[in-house]
């Protein structure tokens, strides 16, 4: 059995009762011509987003935090730790349908993306390390993505032989590809980063745009069905959850709070564009249904809750005096004359 078999029994379920919160998702019909103009804009997104992220990378940061790994450790544990185990018992708490369950499961163990740099920044993080976690993090997923989606999917009927392994194992090692090249590109012609950058940026929101509107227009009929209430608490909550026990789990670990607030953007903020690339080729339209509209609420609920806690961190910042980071400000006191 696998998830197409599950997902047309369940749709056939449907159309004899009501559609439920947990209720399957209906039957999308997609011209092949438009489907395959998603799937183009959608891989130039991913493709742009990675060379991006490669630019922001230099080879002797990497080396430096590569031989004093503790942070990056901890960041890889959080990160293919806390999200995928959250996404699994989110999905089994509220009982949902096989094609909800597998769309969480593989957000869940996505790994970091670009977006947990900029409020790394915004948090006054450790930079270096955020950029190095980030590029761990995707090449670990090469490995541990299809791993971790192997072992949680034993616990839902239908999903154990259902998942795309293929088609997730190759998205992720495309995604491998244009953030090498980007890496190239700022060590050997560091001038053309900044460059590449803005270009990058500019096909990134014209892309985006299409793909939004592309996408409107085909569920346009079928947006009320994603936005069901077990799908908008698990968006909620994941990523909550992500920055709450990523910076605990850092605290413990005795690292400094820079570098905690790091890991914790870094757990909470997944690779979206990877997610929505892998639902969208992977999956046949007709089996995911608007599912595939799952990231896109995943990341509006991520950046919300990462902009208040960047505004709630600020907000500290400014009514407390500079003792941040470890820094003893009696010590400095005495020392002065």
């Amino acid at each position: 059995m696998n998830v197409t078999e599950v997902y047309m029994g369940t749709a056939n379920t449907s159309t004899q009762g009501n559609v439920s919160g947990n209720g399957s998702m209906g039957v999308l019909s997609i011209p092949p011509s438009l489907n395959k103009a998603l799937n183009i804009f959608t891989i130039i997104i991913l493709f742009i987003t990675m060379i991006s992220l490669g630019c922001t990378m230099e080879i002797s940061k990497i080396k430096t935090h590569l031989l004093k790994p503790k942070g990056v450790a901890i960041a890889l544990v959080a990160q293919f730790g806390v999200m995928p185990l959250t996404a699994f018992s989110l999905a089994k708490m509220l009982q949902m349908d096989p094609v909800k369950a597998v769309t969480v499961l593989i957000c869940g163990c996505c790994p970091g993306g670009s977006l947990s740099n900029i409020f790394s920044l915004a948090i006054k993080g450790d930079m270096n390390l955020s950029i190095v976690m980030t590029s761990c993090s995707c090449i670990a997923a090469l490995v541990l993505m299809p791993l971790l989606l192997y072992v949680y999917s034993q616990g839902f009927t239908g999903l154990k032989n259902a998942v795309p392994y293929v088609g997730i194992i190759s998205a992720l090692t495309f995604t491998l590809v244009p953030c090498a090249i980007g890496i190239g590109i700022n060590h050997y012609k560091p001038n053309y980063s900044s460059v590449v950058k803005k270009v990058g940026l500019s096909i990134l929101i014209i892309s985006g745009i299409i793909v939004f509107s592309l996408s409107a227009f085909v569920v346009k009929d079928m947006i009320w069905m994603v936005l069901t209430p077990d799908v908008l608490v698990v968006a909620a909550l994941m990523p909550l959850i992500g920055f709450m026990l990523g910076y605990i789990m850092s605290f413990i670990c005795r690292l400094s709070p820079q570098c905690s607030r790091t890991v914790s953007m870094e757990t909470g903020c997944q690779n979206i564009q990877l997610c929505v690339t892998i639902l969208k080729v992977a999956f046949p339209p007709q089996v995911i249904g608007p599912m595939f509209l799952f990231p896109l609420v995943y990341y509006i609920f991520q950046c919300t809750e990462a902009l208040i806690l960047t505004l709630c961190f600020r907000c500290h910042q400014a009514f407390k005096p500079p003792a941040e980071d470890g820094v003893d400000i009696k010590q400095e006191v005495v020392k002065q004359p």
